[in-house]
C-alpha cells in the first residue's frame, strides 16, 4: 500500500500574500540626516517599480544610526529580478549604499498567520 500525500489548499489570504523584504540598515554614525534626505529621493524610485506595494523606514530608538526598511512586494521576483536588475537600482545604490557600514543583509518573509478580526 502506498501513501499519498494530501495537499491542502492554501487559504486565500496566503495565496495572495505579499512578500516582505526586511533590511536592517546601519548608517555611518553622524550621517543620519544625510541618509534620511537621500532616502526621501530614493523612495520615489522604489515606489515606481513593478510589483511594489508599500514601504516603511523606521529609525531605532536605542541606536540612532540603525534603521529598519520594510518593503512589500507582490512577488519575490519583483524585488530580486525586477528591481535589483534594473537601471533604477543603480540610481538607488548611488543614493544610499555609501551610507551603510556594514552593508545590510536583506531577507524576505511570507505571511503565515492572518490576524483575526475583532
Amino acid at each position: 500500500m502506498t501513501r499519498q500525500r494530501v495537499m491542502r489548499a492554501q487559504p486565500e489570504y496566503l495565496e495572495a500574500a505579499m512578500i516582505l523584504e526586511v533590511a536592517v540598515l546601519d548608517v555611518i554614525p553622524g550621517q543620519e540626516a544625510a541618509f534620511q534626505a537621500a532616502f526621501a529621493v530614493a523612495e520615489t524610485i522604489l515606489s515606481s517599480m513593478r510589483g511594489y506595494h508599500s514601504h516603511q523606514l523606521q529609525q531605532c530608538l536605542e541606536k540612532d544610526n540603525r534603521y529598519l526598511l520594510l518593503v512589500e512586494w507582490e512577488k519575490l521576483e519583483h524585488h530580486t529580478e525586477g528591481f535589483r536588475q534594473s537601471p533604477r537600482y543603480e540610481e538607488w545604490s548611488a543614493l544610499l549604499h555609501h551610507y551603510y557600514d556594514p552593508f545590510p543583509e536583506v531577507q524576505h518573509y511570507r505571511k503565515i498567520v492572518q490576524p483575526h478580526s475583532p
